[in-house]
């Protein structure tokens, strides 16, 4: 069910194919039911990355600013629970099998939180080498986004290696992983003191 290698295409593919400004947003490099999940997780922090573009756009009033920041945490949001759902998705197709294990060891990290990881180093990958290959930049720029980009792609291969080992021994029996809740607090108008004060301070006026 899980391979890293076919996350870390499907991440790329998708990844070059929604620069793309022909290619809808919706658009995934494949149909199968557990790679679209990691395809939607995916789009979260690719909308991500670009909404936080724009925070640091030159010149960006108060109030584009403000919606922005707005943006952010819904889509920040979105992608915690798109992270769990690829983690609940692997644990209702292990259970079956009476897996994970209970007296497994436990793995610190989740293969959902992993798979987020990796997301974003697709796009960092996709970006730095965009910088590589600019042709309109200062001496030394090229260089240097060319030792970031080596430095990228193995800190990848590294984590796809993991995961695979990861999901490996959670088959043997021999390791198992928990949903790890993110349980964020400040979209909650019942836990965010700025929201819950400034409501009660409204409703007293």
């Amino acid at each position: 069910m899980l391979s890293a290698d076919a996350i870390v295409k499907l991440h790329d593919e998708s990844t070059a194919a929604w620069h793309d400004a022909s290619e809808s947003p919706t658009n995934s490099a494949s149909t199968d039911p557990w790679l679209l999940r990691v395809a939607r997780q995916h789009r979260a922090n690719f909308d991500l990355w670009h909404i936080e573009d724009e925070a640091r756009t030159p010149g960006a009033t108060d109030a584009q600013l403000a919606d922005v920041k707005r943006r952010i945490d819904q889509t920040n949001q979105l992608r915690n629970d798109l992270a769990e759902d690829l983690d609940r998705t692997l644990l209702d197709w292990l259970a079956p099998q009476r897996l994970p294990a209970e007296d497994a060891e436990l793995h610190s990290e989740s293969p959902g939180l992993i798979i987020d990881r990796l997301s974003i180093l697709a796009l960092k990958i996709y970006h730095t080498r965009e910088e590589a290959e600019r042709t309109d930049c200062a001496p030394g720029h090229t260089e240097r986004n060319r030792s970031r980009l080596a430095v990228l792609t193995e800190q990848r291969t590294d984590l796809a290696q993991c995961l695979d080992l990861l999901w490996r021994e959670t088959l043997d029996g021999t390791r198992r992983f928990k949903l790890y809740r993110q349980l964020k607090m400040y979209n909650d108008p019942t836990l965010n003191p700025a929201i819950y004060r400034s409501t009660q301070s409204e409703s007293g006026r």
